[in-house]
């Protein structure tokens, strides 16, 4: 017995290879192109210094040119986990989302009627094609000479012509031998509800074959020749080689200029790829008739990272790419985005192409923006901010909105991005001199060294929160069953180097697979994913070896109360520097008594956070609240408080009051202190 058609094909499709063999392996970052699913790492299977094991992630194969292995994501999984075929299938479909559907005694029958169905369809092809150069499809030809499209084209683009008969396909396919069944499974006929024989799916209609990755015939598209027709244009029903949500039009040469280095564009329509094709631009692909499914986006990623949505500049075309945002949110990952390049207003790419020829569409390429300014955009048109109600009602929209990432860097990073939107909006520039208002403000004296070097203004300084990741991953390891209690925590953790990054997903990972009550069969489980490397160089740190979960890798109590303290104090310091960021920047505004208090309780947090009971006391005093505080840090911030008054003064001096000072110079209200994305 065996699998239905078709599912180990979709299997392969939906699953990275490169993801898959990197869990096991260390890629050779100076050989490797990400972005052509160009990988290269020592072998797995082999012992080997240099890089010799090759991923080609879009082909989906391997190769050792050391070993000569090679296969593709389930022999791969087959090897490395020691399992068999089905094991290794099964998971695969659980990465990729999919179930294994309950094996087929007839799955070799059915594979043969698939391969049947797809020579029909090969029969099809070429009967349309024929019929376009009849004195039937006389408009046809006209239409296409039009649209730019001469006779090579055509038989580049494989297109054909359906006539106006309800029956010339049928009636030529039958006088072929081919069964009815056959011709009513590919799609091509329908049964009729009066008891007369079968009728054509496409009459009077310009045909576009859509082939799937592989190259195979499995659908048409068809134009409409008569405009009164009740669709423009029409798909091929669902059958069993065609789903119009798991295929894209000119998904197989698309996937391959993109290797070469093309960038990939998403267009809305048959011609519009056409005409991108034949203007250079060789990696375009269309959803076929409907909006991108997730399917289909995954697919986009398998071909390039960064997939250009070009959709028409009208409102329906903006429509689109605004409900792709929805459903591209929760699937974003480092490395998978999305950009989009909107046409202007009225046309296509295929207009923009005629107008202007390849340079106009490079240009408008080139312009496309992240979806992040999208989102924005979305957000925030036709929206007005003129009460805190209104500020916050969109502070909640884009808090919904973001939660929905799942990755927490790229979460920040979209916060990020965010709130500097959000400042631009409700905190316009200052200009130089304006008409009743501020003639300029004066360059503030440059720091004294004792400011720039302080721990408070020094916050990219990660070098103690990188020393408290090691900690924790490293008691992770020593104590895998803590894993399931500080999940989350350890989920949301913001790695400081790739490295702990890489540990902190194989912890993870491994935590569903090992068994968690035996550290050093967890051990094992992680050295297979990482390598031993990684793990030798986290436990050679002698900050690591002196922690007490390490020292005494037996007392679990222990290593539970230490970690809940280093997650605690590293969230506190990060938290920290985020409101020192924030403080920072708000100086640029002139601060009032509100932001002086901001400072003083975010540098006794920092201080609360960093500091250890063993440092020397005479390093430090007691502030007003109990917290202790370093003298540079002291320094730095009577510095900042200095300034402050000082700008102050000059205020009161040309006589305005420093809380009417925002009403006056036109801000609209500050970031607010919770608004954090």
């Amino acid at each position: 017995m065996s699998l239905p058609p078709g599912f180990l094909e979709e299997l392969r499709t939906r699953v990275s290879l490169s993801q898959v063999v990197g869990r096991k392996v260390m890629w050779d970052t100076r050989k490797s192109n990400q972005g052509k699913g160009d990988m290269w790492a020592p072998c797995p299977f082999h012992e080997e210094k240099t890089a010799s094991f090759h991923v080609d992630d879009r082909k989906g194969f391997y190769y050792c040119f050391g070993c000569h292995a090679k296969g593709d994501a389930i022999s791969f999984v087959k090897e490395t986990e020691n399992v068999g075929f089905m094991e290794a299938v099964e998971i695969l479909a659980r990465e990729a989302g999919m179930q294994v559907p309950a094996r087929d005694p007839k799955a070799q029958q059915k594979a043969d009627r698939r391969a049947q169905l797809a020579e029909v369809m090969e029969q099809a092809v070429r009967h349309y094609r024929m019929q376009l150069r009849s004195s039937a499809a006389a408009k046809a030809r006209a239409y296409l000479e039009r649209r730019g499209l001469d006779e090579a084209a055509c038989d580049r683009w494989e297109i054909g012509f359906a006539p106006s008969g309800w029956q010339g396909l049928w009636t030529h396919l039958r006088g072929k031998g081919v069964a009815e069944d056959l011709i009513l499974g590919a799609g091509l006929a329908k049964t009729s509800d009066k008891g007369r024989e079968p009728y054509d799916v496409f009459r009077n209609r310009i045909l576009f074959p859509i082939r799937d990755a592989r190259g195979r015939a499995i659908a048409f598209g068809g134009r409409a020749m008569d405009p009164n027709d009740t669709a423009k244009y029409l798909n091929s029903p669902q059958t069993e080689l065609f789903d119009k949500g798991h295929n894209l039009y000119n998904h197989g040469p698309a996937r391959e200029a993109a290797g070469k280095g093309q960038p990939l564009i998403v267009a809305e329509g048959y011609m519009d790829v056409i005409a991108l094709v034949q203007a250079g631009f060789t990696a375009a692909v269309a959803p076929l008739g409907t909006a991108i499914t997730e399917s289909q986006l995954q697919l986009l990623w398998r071909i390039h990272p960064e997939p250009i949505v070009a959709l028409d500049g009208d409102k329906a075309g903006i429509g689109a790419a605004r409900r792709l945002i929805d459903l591209a949110l929760p699937l974003l990952e480092p490395g998978r985005a999305l950009r989009f390049a909107l046409m202007p207003a009225g046309q296509d790419p295929d207009d923009v192409i005629r107008a202007g020829g390849a340079g106009a569409m490079q240009a408008v390429l080139e312009a496309a923006r992240p979806m992040v300014q999208l989102l924005w955009e979305r957000e925030t048109e036709g929206r007005v901010f003129d009460s805190p109600e209104r500020k916050a009602a969109l502070d909640r929209d884009l808090r919904q909105a973001l939660s929905r990432i799942k990755d927490p860097s790229l979460r920040r990073h979209y916060g990020e991005e965010i709130k500097h939107l959000r400042w631009a909006l409700f905190r316009p520039a200052r200009g130089p001199a304006r008409k009743g208002g501020w003639k300029g403000r004066e360059t503030p004296a440059a720091p004294r060294p004792s400011t720039k070097g302080s721990a408070l203004v020094a916050a990219s300084d990660r070098f103690a929160e990188d020393l408290r990741e090691a900690v924790i991953l490293a008691t992770l390891v020593t104590h895998p069953a803590l894993i399931a209690e500080f999940e989350a925590e350890v989920e949301r953790l913001e790695c400081a180097s790739d490295m702990h990054a890489r540990l902190r997903a194989a912890l993870l990972a491994a935590a569903h697979g090992a068994p968690q009550a035996d550290p050093a069969a967890f051990r094992a489980a992680l050295e297979a994913r990482l390598g031993a490397e990684p793990l030798e160089k986290l436990f050679s740190l002698s900050h690591v070896r002196i922690a007490p979960p390490i020292r005494q890798p037996g007392n679990a109590e222990k290593a539970a109360l230490c970690l809940a303290e280093e997650l605690a104090k590293l969230s506190a310091a990060r938290g920290a520097e985020r409101e020192i960021e924030d403080a920072m920047h708000d100086l640029q505004g002139l601060a009032d008594e509100g932001l002086t208090w901001r400072l003083g309780q975010v540098a006794e947090a920092r201080n609360r956070a960093g500091r250890s009971d063993t440092e020397d006391r005479t390093d430090y005093e007691i502030g007003p609240n109990g917290a202790r505080i370093s003298r540079d840090e002291k320094d730095a911030f009577t510095e900042l408080l200095d300034r402050i008054d000082y700008a102050r003064g000059k205020r009161r001096n040309r006589g305005t009051d420093a809380r009417e000072a925002p009403e006056k110079t036109g801000e609209s209200g500050g970031l607010p202190d919770d608004s954090r994305y």
